[in-house]
């Protein structure tokens, strides 16, 4: 059962933003002190990649673990409202694969950078770095 009214759930709710998390931020910080330059979600790819370095053909993403499903003690399902979470966060990952795809038909390389690798800097550091030098 949730421990929150109807209302204040809703309100909490609001306050989430798809863009400037503190999963992202600490990326671009990494990024951009690495001596890349990058545009932000761009409105014209599949999407809206969180970062996109046209001249590479080269995108990332910045996946919250939680809306996006991933396998990990952030990404857990609530306990309250299950039906409603679990269709959410299934066309949520439906989505990405989809969007995904079509950057790979357009000729983009993709990556995904999950929100629980956040405390991982120097791994996030190497393998953006080998992803951006390919």
């Amino acid at each position: 059962m949730d421990t929150l009214t109807p209302e204040e759930r809703s309100e909490r709710m609001s306050r989430i933003r798809d863009k400037g998390s503190k999963a992202e931020m600490a990326v671009r910080r990494l990024i951009h002190g690495m001596g890349y330059r990058y545009r932000l979600h761009a409105r014209d790819l599949p999407g809206t990649p969180d970062l996109v370095f046209r001249s590479r053909k080269k995108v990332v993403f910045v996946h919250g673990c939680f809306w996006h499903g991933h396998k990990c003690k952030l990404g857990r399902m609530p306990k309250s409202k299950k039906e409603f979470w679990g269709n959410k966060i299934g066309s949520n990952k439906a989505r990405d694969i989809k969007v995904l795809d079509q950057l790979r038909e357009m000729g983009w390389s993709c990556l995904v950078i999950w929100e629980c690798q956040i405390r991982e800097m120097d791994k996030i550091s190497t393998i953006t770095k080998a992803f951006l030098s390919e």
